[in-house]
């Protein structure tokens, strides 16, 4: 949009917990370029005003590890999930096979739209469309701009194809990242699947791609124990250590699934400055035992949330209190809210900050303007403003408008340019198609 968008008399989030009421934020040219009173910033000829009548002003949350399309085709029912891992794996890969560019278009418009309207303004996403990488991550770049979302996306490349498919693979998602670099909201980082679907030639290769590119890389990590025991058995080495060695771990790698990760080895991981995606909710519902988040969480200056394509980051962030409060109570997490703020805005604010190389996670001038404006009015303390538990305010308010990078993609809990029913109906027929071919009815 040109010209100047101001958010007048709202409450500005802080990632302490603290807020500033009557306080007013303008938006121009993608950036926030002023923070003040409401009574210092007057309404210009050609500013567009949104009244914010006393509601929050919060940083656009990062979903730092999702599936936009792939979290569509085999929703997690009772049959998917009591499979055993090898299981899960190989039905996943029978439905990726059969999608096409059109498919990835389609669901990933409707993928978009559901984060938009959540207050996401980020994805990493990590899709698998083996038949077609280059038109499906194309395909998910033309959606990710209509819709307005800020999005990174990779290719879960494997080796499980045979060594001629996965180069070719590897070499689609590079020329992807090639073709999007520079781009203000879409940008494309390179990915494999996991340490026990790859073999050494593949990693190796993707480790000269991201060294030539200097591109960020996506992955799965030590995502379970048939991960561990099956790198373990062929490489004789365990998850972490492996990748380490072939150079895949550091401040361009963004690692998923982190369930079988030793404390020692998070703290390598935290030394590499590698970005750690955790996802919760989507773990306990998957892992047969346990929760295997205490490695990662003892490094939370390099952690936040993903959804893993599955729920809300709403969600992930009360299954990860959940889980944060047995460490808390054990003495080995010593202060829960600021832990909470830190997965919940702060870390993923960095990687923002890596990826696209400006300041985010503010309300602060010079920042870019990744904004959610909620149904909320927090009350706070008069003389500090404090507002107890702000986080837990933002999980069960809704999201009234929704900016990235100063565009306005939902205003007043309606989605902006798109009809949100046509993108779920043109989701379904879809996903109908590929069940189909997939005969996942039989």
């Amino acid at each position: 949009m040109e010209g100047r968008l101001l958010l007048k008399n709202c409450a500005v989030f802080r990632a302490d917990g603290r807020v500033r009421h009557g306080m007013a934020v303008v938006v121009e040219e993608g950036i926030i370029r002023r923070v003040a009173p409401d009574s210092e910033v007057p309404v210009l000829p050609g500013d567009w005003e949104v009244a914010c009548r006393g509601r929050l002003v919060a940083p656009g949350l990062v979903d730092c590890h999702s599936h936009l399309v792939n979290g569509q085709l085999l929703p997690p029912n009772g049959d998917f999930l009591l499979r055993q891992p090898r299981s899960r794996l190989e039905r996943m890969r029978g439905v990726a096979n059969l999608l096409d560019a059109g498919d990835v278009e389609v669901l990933t418009r409707f993928a978009a739209a559901r984060a938009l309207l959540d207050g996401v303004t980020l994805v990493i996403d990590h899709l698998s469309c083996p038949s077609d990488v280059s038109g499906g991550l194309d395909a998910q770049a033309r959606a990710a701009e209509a819709l307005g979302l800020r999005l990174v996306a990779s290719h879960s490349t494997h080796s499980l194809d045979g060594a001629a498919k996965a180069e070719a693979q590897a070499d689609a998602n590079a020329d992807f990242v090639r073709r999007h670099r520079g781009h203000p909201r879409v940008r494309g980082a390179l990915g494999f699947h996991a340490s026990y679907t790859c073999e050494d030639a593949l990693l190796s290769r993707i480790a000269r791609l991201r060294e030539e590119l200097n591109a960020p890389l996506v992955f799965h990590l030590a995502e379970n124990e048939d991960d561990l025991s099956t790198t373990y058995a062929t490489h004789g080495r365990r998850v972490v250590p492996r990748l380490d060695a072939l150079g895949l771990l550091g401040p361009h790698a963004i690692a998923g699934y982190p369930r079988a990760v030793e404390r020692a080895e998070a703290e390598r991981l935290a030394a590499s400055g590698t970005f750690v995606a955790l996802t919760p909710r989507a773990s306990r519902a998957l892992e047969r035992v346990g929760d295997s988040a205490e490695g990662p969480l003892s490094s939370l200056h390099l952690v936040g949330l993903g959804t893993g394509g599955h729920g809300s980051l709403q969600e992930e962030l009360n299954a990860a209190l959940v889980g944060m409060l047995h460490l808390a109570r054990s003495g080995r997490m010593p202060d829960l809210d600021d832990s909470l703020a830190h997965l919940f805005i702060s870390g993923p604010a960095e990687l923002c900050t890596r990826l696209y190389g400006l300041p985010s996670g503010g309300v602060d001038e010079g920042s870019i303007a990744d904004l959610v404006v909620y149904d909320a009015i927090p009350a706070a303390d008069p003389e500090t403003g404090y507002s107890p538990f702000l986080l837990g305010q933002l999980v069960p308010a809704r999201v009234a408008w929704t900016l990235v990078h100063g565009r306005v993609c939902v205003r007043e809990g309606q989605l902006l340019g798109h009809d949100y029913v046509d993108l779920a109906r043109d989701a379904a027929a879809a996903l109908a198609r590929v069940w189909s071919r997939a005969r996942l009815g039989t």
